[in-house]
């Protein structure tokens, strides 16, 4: 593990990836993005070099072991902005993939027609078992790469104390003291494969919660250019940015709050790439372990008919500006059957 006291230098992604011509061209992007990203000590200077010497390897850890465990599933929200509009959608966390449901537009309800649309869209994976399969090789593919950059990060990044910052809604623990580390690419790391090449052009800094050792939060940039696929398949240009947000809902149980994604390059040498998005996710509720799929898929459309239901009686505002309180792992399981 590379970490670092030293003085100033100069520093600067259960969704599929981007896939053009077959190619994931983000994985190794989104793979820090989409991976399970999940406070308070005193803090002195031995606190300080302890963390420094373990904080993020022990963080690491915990994430790859949070990542392992399928024992805490949820009902969530999430709405994703583009330059085009925003989507949201209703997710279910279950055994066998993720559901998900578009139930807004631009913060407007779906029509008639466009719900009929897209509750055949789900259900087909039911109809149809080998979408089923499809869709959870998939998610087991793009965890894997997850996993494989999270596990990367000690190596792969020289890290310095950068300070502490208080935990807010949706990064880390309200109230509570996150430390900063600033990282920059380590000059010794070789890249065991392309998904882990973007790692080599890229600084920025980790928010960890020193008590139990999670990240809160990644901003990370590009500082210079960087090749995907050994440069034969396209590159990424200077400047891109991500950055991920992660809070803890209870019971030491942390899922991300919000991603951003902000990348232009090009892709097979020749066809442009730009990718813009922000995506918030809040309203979590725990469901059952056991939950199949086509639970999922009834516990979405009464999800959505309940909300639809309270907008209309005036009891909630619009999707538009709608935030469900987060909901701890204490509160009793939703209905599925």
């Amino acid at each position: 593990m590379s970490l670092q006291q030293q003085p100033e230098a100069p520093l600067h992604p259960a969704v599929l990836l981007p896939c053009q011509n077959g190619v994931n061209v983000l994985d190794p992007v989104i793979a820090v993005v989409s991976s399970s990203l999940r406070n308070s000590i005193a803090y002195s200077i031995a606190g300080v070099w302890v963390l420094l010497l373990t904080g993020t390897g022990f963080a690491v850890q915990n994430e790859i072991k949070a990542a392992s465990d399928d024992s805490a599933r949820f009902l969530f929200r999430g709405t994703k902005t583009t330059s085009q509009g925003s989507t949201t959608r209703l997710y279910v966390e279950t055994r066998e993939a993720t559901a998900g449901l578009v139930i807004a537009y631009n913060g407007k309800a779906l029509t008639p027609e466009q719900r009929r649309a897209e509750e055949a869209r789900v259900e087909r994976f039911i109809q149809h078992p080998e979408e089923l399969k499809k869709k959870r090789e998939q998610e087991r593919t793009d965890a894997d790469r997850t996993l494989r950059i999270v596990r990367s990060l000690p190596d792969a990044f020289l890290f310095e104390y950068a300070g502490e910052e208080q935990g807010s809604e949706g990064i880390g623990r309200a109230g509570e003291l996150l430390v900063k580390l600033k990282f920059r690419p380590n000059p010794h790391y070789q890249p065991p494969s392309h998904v882990e090449e973007v790692l080599t052009g890229m600084q920025g800094y980790v928010l960890i919660d020193a008590a139990h050792y999670r990240l809160a939060s990644i901003d990370g940039t590009l500082f210079k250019e960087v090749g995907f696929g050994w440069g034969i398949l396209g590159h990424l240009d200077q400047g891109g940015r991500f950055t991920v947000q992660q809070q803890e809902l209870g019971d030491n149980l942390w899922e991300i709050s919000s991603m951003s994604v902000s990348f232009t390059g090009k892709i097979l040498l020749f066809k442009n790439l730009s990718i813009s998005s922000t995506e918030t996710f809040t309203g979590f509720k725990r469901v059952p372990s056991d939950l199949t799929f086509a639970q999922a898929v009834e516990l979405l459309k009464k999800e959505e008919a309940s909300v639809d239901a309270n907008v209309e009686q005036g009891n909630a505002p619009s999707l538009r500006e709608n935030r469900v309180p987060l909901t701890s792992r204490r509160e009793t399981f939703l209905r599925a059957r």
